[in-house]
């Protein structure tokens, strides 16, 4: 029977690690989230650094709620997906949230290039200058070109080419196996493209960050500044240098995720499933560790905080 649940000790292995992923990831993004929007409440404004992680932690959220909820169905009750429009929506609103949480960790990488990085060029200065005023209209575009992508993925995933129909009747239920044919190969097009702008712009900011620090230090260094100056920057260093290759990571798990595509159960599948779920998590929390209002406010939500005090005052 369609309703009766297919469980098999993998899939049920499977939805543990995902569900516990999933969920640690949305109370991490949520945490932000709401840190953020008290303290929008009480300042009645917020600054272009916040207004990139209150987007992304939202953007977040919803890319692990709906991503959840879509391979619970896939895994345990795989044919209540295909009951109309379902599957469409499913794909459309993960295709949203997916694209929307990598332009805007994109930004916020861009960001931080031009705030921190020190270039004597005419067109960065400008662009330094400017950036406060460009974040609302980056996170608008990074909104739009998402929202036309979840479009395209719903128009896609509405019209899939079916080997294999088989009605149900009074369930409106049908069984379908999807072919690789001709009608996906512009949507793995769109995707790799969107996939790669993020990558490079991410790189490129990177790669211009660590240059400018590791040339600062290196100025310190010649001029024998305070060796706690020097500590920072090699931190700040090590931090980017970790975001850049978990980004990488991620994007090689986006690429192998449309190899993939329709080899669902597979072990390297989930392996790439695992990665794509604890990435939003796991940078998230990076970023809340270098953020000390974030930081500080996590810690009172935590039962850490004491076992922290308590370190900090043996040492």
């Amino acid at each position: 029977s369609p309703q009766q649940p297919n469980v098999t000790s993998f899939s049920a292995t499977a939805v543990a690690i995902i569900t516990f992923e999933a969920f640690a990831g949305m109370w991490i993004n949520t945490s932000i989230f709401c840190v953020l929007c008290i303290a929008w409440v009480k300042k009645k404004m917020l600054n272009s650094n916040e207004k990139i992680l209150l987007l992304l932690g939202c953007s977040r959220f919803w890319y692990l709620c709906i991503s959840w909820a879509y391979s619970f169905l896939s895994i345990i009750y795989p044919n209540y997906l295909y009951v109309h429009p379902i599957l469409p929506l499913a794909v459309s609103s993960q295709s949203f949230f997916c694209y929307s949480d990598l332009w805007v960790s994109a930004c916020l990488c861009v960001f931080y290039c031009l705030k921190i990085a020190n270039f004597r060029n005419s067109f960065f200065s400008y662009l330094k200058v400017k950036s406060d005023r460009m974040v609302p209209w980056l996170l608008l575009g990074s909104e739009i070109l998402a929202l036309a992508i979840g479009i395209i993925a719903y128009d896609i995933a509405d019209k899939p080419h079916c080997n294999n129909r088989n009605s149900t009747g009074q369930g409106n239920f049908w069984k379908a196996n999807i072919k690789m044919d001709k009608h996906f190969f512009p949507s793995f097009f769109l995707s790799g493209f969107g996939y790669a702008a993020s990558f490079m712009a991410v790189v490129l900011s990177a790669v211009f960050l660590l240059f400018s620090l590791w040339r600062h230090k290196h100025k310190m260094q010649t001029n024998s500044m305070k060796s706690l100056s020097m500590d920072a920057h090699i931190r700040a260093m090590k931090s980017i240098l970790s975001f850049l290759v978990m980004y990488s990571i991620n994007f090689v798990c986006l690429v192998l995720n449309m190899v993939y595509a329709t080899k669902k159960g597979s072990p390297v599948t989930f392996l790439i499933q695992v990665f794509q779920y604890a990435f939003p998590g796991v940078h998230s929390l990076i970023l809340i560790f270098s953020n000390p209002k974030l930081e500080k406010t996590l810690l009172k939500i935590l039962p850490l905080e004491r076992s922290v005090k308590c370190k900090v005052c043996m040492r």
